[in-house]
């Protein structure tokens, strides 16, 4: 089971009811945070999470709204006893960014471990997280990133019994394990079926739309998109800045057979953003509005291959 929290929802400054951008993931008492805008530990608090079991934090890019929270957080993480290693991940540049920042935050019970950026996708597994990252299109280098925590395949017990293997080894080709019984070796793929399908999340912020993007949150049990403007007249903004529409956000989550979209990033000139959701269903059903502190839990699905 996979617990996401949409922690930040605004867009360029924090609005009543809206702190700047950031999500957080849960999994196997592993957190995992994608951008850390002002107000990211004050929203982690209101939303009753913790800061101490973020491993990982993932930047889009080094615009303030998507970062300008983190030695606030660092602080805290270091104040809640936090010993362990943080990974941070994040477009080249990262470990300059963040020692500039950490000026007001020089001293930490644990060290940080920085991911740089560079290609054009990205693939990475850090504490069972499966993070892809992926290059979008904004005004400086930025990257979309999406989230799976993969599923084996069932364990063939009848297979295992065929092949004489007691049922102490059964555990440890369940583990992805070679094992070795009478001086024969056994691996996994004898025992074990095809992988089953896992749990998906998709992040995309401050980008003008692209098919990579649909791509990469192909089938996702949740995709989080950005909606900077949902007026219709501020298509030729949304292009001049390279950001996103709530239209194009519903043709991404469309395209990409995605099972339900959160629009999120709101511009701070965006006034009743729910009476814009009936064009937008009409595009793609199973859209809705990010909320801060909006949360769900994603389990693996039984009946799907």
């Amino acid at each position: 089971m996979l617990d996401v929290c949409l922690l930040g929802t605004a867009g360029m400054m924090p609005q009543p009811n809206r702190w700047l951008t950031a999500l957080m993931t849960r999994y196997n008492g592993r957190s995992l945070l994608i951008d850390c805008g002002e107000g990211t530990q004050i929203a982690m608090r209101e939303a009753g999470l913790s800061p101490n079991p973020i491993g990982i934090i993932c930047f889009t890019h080094y615009h303030a709204d998507h970062i300008s929270g983190l030695p606030g957080l660092l602080l805290s993480m270091g104040n809640s006893d936090r010993r362990e290693p943080v990974t941070m991940i994040g477009p080249k540049g990262l470990e300059r960014v963040v020692t500039s920042l950490r000026v007001i935050a020089p001293e930490l019970p644990f060290d940080i471990r920085f991911i740089e950026l560079q290609d054009e996708e990205e693939h990475l597994v850090i504490d069972g997280y499966h993070i892809t990252a992926y290059r979008v299109r904004h005004n400086v280098i930025c990257y979309g990133y999406t989230i799976d925590i993969p599923r084996d395949g069932r364990f063939n017990v009848q297979a295992a019994k065929e092949l004489g293997l007691p049922v102490q080894m059964w555990n440890l080709l369940q583990k992805g394990n070679t094992v070795t019984w009478e001086g024969r070796e056994y691996t996994p793929d004898q025992v074990m079926g095809p992988p089953r399908r896992g749990i998906r999340v998709a992040y995309c912020t401050d980008t003008r739309p692209l098919d990579s993007i649909a791509e990469h949150a192909h089938r996702a049990d949740l995709f989080i998109c950005e909606g900077m403007y949902a007026e219709k007249d501020k298509l030729s903004k949304a292009k001049q800045y390279r950001h996103m529409t709530f239209y194009e956000a519903a043709r991404l989550a469309r395209d990409a057979e995605a099972k339900e979209l959160w629009l999120t990033h709101f511009s701070p000139s965006l006034v009743g953003a729910k009476h814009y959701l009936q064009e937008v269903k009409k595009i793609f059903a199973n859209a809705s509005l990010g909320e801060d502190g909006r949360m769900v839990e994603l389990d693996f699905q039984e009946d799907e291959a």
